[in-house]
């Protein structure tokens, strides 16, 4: 699964580990976050976030 990067402060969002504080379950894709998922580091929308290289 890809990771995607928060373009305003560097958070990567990580699909196999979710986003805990957030309550995402490890595993959730980053196209199947709800849409009013924010970058759990700045607060930022996920139209903020781009996919990481590599």
């Amino acid at each position: 699964m890809e990771k995607w990067v928060c373009t305003v402060c560097g958070y990567e969002y990580d699909p196999a580990k979710g986003d805990p504080e957030g309550k995402i379950p490890p595993g959730t894709p980053f196209a199947e976050l709800p849409d009013d998922w924010v970058c759990p580091i700045c607060g930022v929308g996920k139209d903020q976030f781009e996919r990481a290289e590599g």
